[in-house]
């Protein structure tokens, strides 16, 4: 079971999902309704964010985490690498997009605009928000444009001589990076 919409970092959960051919069930939790703020869901993910994702006993919360474990547990030899050596890039390229794109990508996609950006921005200007994320600023979309260019060119070098990330075909990493 996911929890999470597609207008999150849910996507990239049910992506892979699509990709490995698992049944699944989507839960839709929206976080700016008060979904992820229930005693039901923080049981599932006390950070009571999405996406979350429960598997038998298992209780995951963090998309990346979630996304390596559904490609180890259900696509060892097609999603997820084989050899130790391409395991580690997988986790290596995963970190990587997180730490060095995603907070300047949202920034760039926050100040464009759009529907699904709307209730972010709302729920970011809201009283809640401001208790709990104490001194945040919004991101300056300029300045994180300028700020991919350099993560991207690591991107671009390490694609240039071959279509995936691993070099064996599309897995884990590439939709990681991807999405």
């Amino acid at each position: 079971t996911v929890y999470g919409t597609r207008e999150t970092r849910a996507c990239r959960v049910l992506w892979m999902l699509e990709e490995l051919g698992v049944p699944y069930q989507h839960v839709k939790t929206d976080f700016a309704s008060g979904d992820t703020r229930t005693p039901e869901f923080l049981r599932i993910n006390p950070n009571g964010h999405v996406p979350a994702l429960v598997d038998g006993e298992l209780r995951l919360f963090e998309s990346m985490a979630i996304n390596l474990y559904l490609a180890e547990r259900y696509g060892v030899g097609r999603l997820f690498p084989e050899s130790l050596e391409d395991r580690a890039r997988a986790v290596q390229w995963s970190f990587w997009v997180m730490t060095e794109c995603e907070a300047h990508l949202f920034a760039v996609l926050f100040a464009r605009g759009g529907s699904q950006f709307a209730k972010w921005r709302e729920w970011t200007e809201s009283a809640e928000f401001k208790e709990t994320h104490p001194g945040h600023v919004p991101p300056d979309a300029k300045a994180a444009r300028a700020a991919l260019e350099g993560p991207l060119r690591v991107l671009d070098l390490a694609l240039a001589d071959r279509e995936h990330l691993l070099g064996g075909g599309f897995s884990v990493a590439d939709l990681n990076v991807a999405s």
